[in-house]
């Protein structure tokens, strides 16, 4: 074999290995779940990356050029892509844990080791089957594998689905353990459409006041997610776990209740967010109150009555208290937030509650559903034992969490409301609410609409375009996942064309921005698309 044939070679099988990188990082944007991967799959296999690799392919097995010239070619452009797939940035970078690293092996095994044995089994200057020579075989079933890098990942997970079955068992086993060592530890469960994760923060940082309290960072949400919490982090002093419950699919609270069995659980919403694998808004219900039912008879269920598919479930096999906002008529509220008013320091309001409970609280945070999410949080301290004082205190001092509605002032003096997480229909609908109370300047959203909402995408997305006409100056679409259901709803309401802009990528509304931004104007960034989005 001569030296240009061995750097081809090399070349062309380091190509691979770097190729599957990407793979696997959509892969773990899609929680390790093939289903979900494979839906995103069905709108990147035409990806024009993918492309190259064909039009190589013809290259190659094409007469155009001779082949030592085609061979440079592919070589060159494999190089190329290399150095894109090392230097391209994302929103959420990979994260290279144990299992990555797994997945990464047994994938890269597969294909170099596959690779290398067709150069074997095909060495020497015979010419195959068809009039190809050995070389362009190698080198076609090279580009195959990278043409279909996703398919060789994706057996690799199959591959290694024993193997971490056992892992997570042993990881199991190791935080019930730990649980079972900490009799005294008291579990508040956390699920809901939306709003688990700020209700997750104001909670903890209530119960801090008085507590040892340990929650799930960040949105450990996951089965997994909860048992690294609980093996990394739980200490023998904590008197408390806070544990946020995610779930895309029915039986994944369960799951966790299973594990951390709460003796105290919160829903916080039941909306139509993932219904792209629930299918119904029954499914949803069902999934969320997984944390009522597996609450022991001595526990008790915190529930938002204002949204419909938590109030029409009954709950009878525990104590439950319900919440809700504002004038809301239902007659089974325990709990209500009214009397709000928005200042430019943040927000007051009062608790109204059973026994002739009035409690007045300020804070620096600003929404209804921000307000909702509080309200859930006063009630599990207060049931703990904690005094309107010392709820007082710590609800004033509470920060708002990162992307959640959060509101900046730059030096420009230009206000800025970061809403970036994760947007649903209540949640955008409440963000809107916030940005149409700020009159000095231009109100303008940047979004790329909503996700996940299955058969009624576009309908939600239409309707947020519309809101977003009522409420905004100028709108900027981002990407071109929902941008003909939101730029159809902001039309429909006659909304101003020339303030209607439409771009690929928040780095080029950004450019945008800086071009139109003015002292006093607010701009609202309501969701950023995590990058299995376009």
């Amino acid at each position: 074999m001569s030296a240009f044939l061995i750097v081809i070679y090399v070349v062309c099988g380091a190509y691979m290995v770097a190729n599957l990188k990407h793979d696997i990082h959509m892969l773990q944007q899609n929680s390790y779940r093939l289903p979900r991967y494979w839906r995103y799959l069905k709108n990147d296999i035409g990806s024009t990356w993918r492309l190259v690799d064909v039009a190589l392919l013809f290259l190659v097995f094409s007469t155009l050029l001779d082949l030592r010239l085609s061979l440079l070619i592919v070589a060159m452009v494999c190089l190329t892509k290399i150095w894109l797939i090392w230097r391209k940035k994302f929103k959420k970078p990979l994260v290279f844990t144990k299992r990555v690293w797994r997945i990464y092996a047994v994938a890269a095994f597969l294909s170099v080791g596959s690779f290398v044995a067709v150069i074997l089994s095909t060495k020497g200057d015979t010419v195959l089957g068809g009039g190809y020579l050995p070389p362009t075989v190698a080198i076609g079933f090279m580009l195959l594998l990278s043409i279909f890098s996703w398919f060789v990942v994706m057996l690799a997970v199959v591959i290694l689905m024993p193997v971490e079955k056992l892992i997570n068992r042993r990881y199991w086993k190791e935080a019930s353990d730990i649980l079972a060592s900490m009799p005294g530890l008291k579990v508040i469960g956390i699920t809901g459409s939306y709003g688990k994760t700020s209700t997750k923060h104001y909670l903890n940082r209530i119960l801090s006041e008085k507590f040892d309290v340990l929650m799930t960072p960040g949105s450990y949400n996951t089965p997994m997610g909860v048992i690294r919490t609980i093996r990394e982090m739980m200490k023998p002093y904590h008197s408390i776990f806070i544990c946020e419950m995610g779930a895309k699919q029915k039986g994944d609270i369960k799951e966790i209740c299973d594990l951390v069995n709460p003796e105290i659980g919160i829903i916080t919403a039941v909306g139509p967010m993932h219904l792209e694998s629930f299918k119904t808004m029954e499914n949803v219900q069902a999934t969320k109150f997984e944390l009522v039912d597996a609450l022991p008879s001595s526990g008790f269920a915190v529930v938002n009555n204002d949204f419909d598919y938590c109030a029409n479930r009954a709950v009878d096999n525990v104590e439950a208290i319900r919440y809700c906002i504002g004038d809301n008529d239902r007659k089974d509220c325990s709990f209500i937030a009214k009397d709000i008013r928005y200042t430019s320091q943040g927000t007051t309001f009062n608790v109204y509650g059973p026994d002739g409970l009035e409690l007045n609280l300020t804070t620096r945070l600003v929404g209804a559903c921000n307000i909702s999410n509080l309200l859930a949080a006063v009630i599990v301290a207060s049931r703990l034992g904690m005094d309107n004082e010392s709820i007082r205190r710590a609800v004033a001092k509470i920060e708002q969490v990162e992307h959640r509605l959060n509101i900046k002032l730059t030096p420009g003096g230009v206000t800025i409301i970061d809403d970036a997480f994760n947007s649903n229909p209540t949640g955008s609908k409440m963000a809107l609410e916030v940005l149409s109370g700020f009159n000095e300047g231009k109100r303008i959203i940047v979004t790329p609409g909503m996700i996940e909402l299955g058969e009624h995408q576009a309908e939600l997305n239409e309707s947020f375009g519309k809101a977003i006409a009522g409420s905004a100056d100028v709108a900027i679409v981002v990407g071109q996942y929902n941008r003909d259901a939101l730029v159809s709803g902001i039309k429909k309401e006659g909304f101003n064309s020339d303030n209607l802009f439409t771009v690929d990528s928040f780095n080029e509304a950004q450019q945008l921005l800086s071009g139109m931004l003015s002292k006093g104007d607010t701009v609202l960034y309501e969701n950023d698309l995590p990058d299995t989005f376009k």
